[in-house]
This record gives C-alpha cells, structure tokens and sequence, in this order.
C-alpha cells in the first residue's frame, strides 16, 4: 500500500504483470532474432531438411520480434495497453490451432511442436490473467 494525494492507503500496483511481459518480450526478441540469423536451426533440430525459403521463416522472427517489442511497450501499463497483450494471447491461441493442423496431417513432425509449448502455450494462463 501507499499513500495518494489524501493520505490515506491506495492499493499498490501489482508488478507480477510487468515481469511477465518483460520476460515473454525478451523471449520474444531473442527467439525472433535467432530465427532471422539462423532460419535452419529448428528445422535441423528437429530432423527436417532445410525450408526452400528461408525469407519466409525470417520474417516470422521479424513478426515475433516485433510482438517482444509491443510486450515491453505494455509491461509500462498492462491496463493501458491491453490490446497489445489480447493481440499476443490470440496468436498464442492460433498458433497451436495450426501445428495441431499439421501434426495431424503429417506435414511437420512431433518435434516441431516443441516450438508452440515455449512460443505459445506458457504464456497463456499469465497473459490471461492480465487481460
């Protein structure tokens, strides 16, 4: 609690929300740039040839960097920038929609779906419960 301009108590404002936006645009910009660098290295991890298109991969990293940025923008204000942490919880929402397309029709492999537990699926209850 804290003092506001009457003296008396006022709730303190919660920081978990911050650290977590914090964290998910760190993430963000370091698995965006890791990807923009080296567009071959999940496909090789996960026993796949190279993409033809690297470019295309490339700019998925540009995209996701770019939401680590819009994170950090809203771990100023969660409550004000909430469209910002609704955008990225309805791609964590979509994003698992279409690896669970293609690992039922068998055009990626199970390891790849490494990529949506830590992009998308632990991020959901926090970025939740901001909104």
């Amino acid at each position: 609690m804290h003092a506001n301009d009457r003296g008396t108590a006022a709730p303190s404002k919660s920081r978990w929300p911050a650290w977590v936006l914090y964290t998910a645009a760190g993430y963000n910009l370091a698995w965006g740039g890791m990807v923009i660098l080296q567009p071959d290295l999940m496909f090789k991890w996960a026993g796949m040839a190279p993409i033809n298109y690297p470019e295309i991969w490339q700019c998925l990293g540009m995209v996701v960097g770019v939401y680590g940025i819009g994170y950090a923008i809203a771990a100023q204000d969660s409550v004000r920038h909430w469209p910002i942490v609704f955008v990225g919880l309805l791609g964590k929402f979509l994003g698992p929609v279409g690896m669970a397309r293609a690992l039922l029709s068998g055009t990626l492999p199970r390891a790849f779906a490494l990529t949506c537990v830590t992009n998308d699926l632990v991020w959901w209850i926090p970025f939740g419960l901001i909104l």
